[in-house]
């Protein structure tokens, strides 16, 4: 998928919507306790509540990892279920992946290739251009590279200052946007620092931005469109435990499509006051 496609999808559900599937067995409903595969069966009634709304999903690496061999089944599953019921539906595996040379080129390998391959990969570019090269590859498929995260100690690092006087990263989106284009590079930046938001995108002002922290980390949906939509709406707000747990009960899908739905109507209010 391309961003002219990602956009047009944007345009057809009036949504800019990600949701994300940070599947925790901990916090799933009692009533799917007894289910042979319970993240899955959680997933895919999340999924069928929410497609109307969202244009991506982005289930975290880490919550199925950690389940091992199962975990991992629970992952190709959620991911085929989406190919074969909502194929238009954009789908980032958030894995932060941070290698070079055939270390990578194997994590490229197990997320854009064979039966549950998806269209973007969320990656750490601190090791430079080796770490995505492999990504870029692949024809339709995109790197998501950290650029301005939303965590408590991003300044640690990412606001330190260089000696060219920009913070380190500027130096990321000024070196990285010339490794690939808007078609295949993505930058995640968090909706808590939507203050700087506009200084991202005035330096890439034709990418797409996967932007967590709405929600649950309290980020404002209307400054992260004033400040980074582009022409091309340029977003994709991700949107976690305010959907996927909005409800504990036999109702928790119902509760998703709702919370999914609000946030929708919202994204299409914003797209037409700001959509430049």
């Amino acid at each position: 998928m391309n961003s002219t496609q990602l956009f047009e999808q944007i345009c057809r559900k009036r949504s800019f919507l990600c949701v994300g599937l940070d599947t925790d067995l901990a916090k799933l409903p009692a009533c799917l306790q007894d289910s042979e595969d319970s993240v899955f069966a959680f997933n895919r009634a999340v999924i069928d509540a929410t497609a109307p709304y969202a244009v991506s999903y982005k289930p975290n690496m880490a919550f199925y990892e950690a389940g091992g061999a199962e975990g991992w089944r629970s992952y190709e599953k959620t991911v085929s279920y989406i190919r074969e019921h909502y194929p238009d539906i954009f789908i980032i595996a958030d894995a932060k992946r941070g290698d070079i040379g055939n270390t990578s080129r194997l994590y490229a390998r197990s997320f854009f290739e064979g039966s549950s391959a998806v269209d973007a990969v969320t990656l750490s570019p601190y090791m430079g251009h080796d770490t995505a090269a492999p990504f870029l590859e692949y024809e339709g498929r995109w790197a998501v590279l950290l650029a301005l995260t939303s965590n408590g100690s991003a300044a640690d690092f990412e606001l330190q200052r260089m000696s060219s006087g920009d913070y380190l990263y500027e130096t990321v989106l000024r070196t990285s946007r010339s490794w690939g284009n808007e078609d295949n590079i993505m930058y995640v930046v968090g909706a808590t620092q939507a203050a700087m938001l506009e200084r991202v995108r005035a330096l890439v002002p034709n990418h797409f931005f996967l932007v967590p922290g709405v929600g649950a980390q309290g980020g404002s949906l209307e400054e992260v469109a004033r400040y980074g939509m582009n022409s091309r709406c340029g977003l994709l707000v991700n949107s976690s435990r305010g959907i996927i747990y909005a409800d504990s009960s036999e109702r928790f899908a119902e509760a998703a499509g709702e919370k999914a739905k609000e946030l929708a109507c919202e994204m299409s209010r914003l797209l037409d006051t700001f959509l430049k």
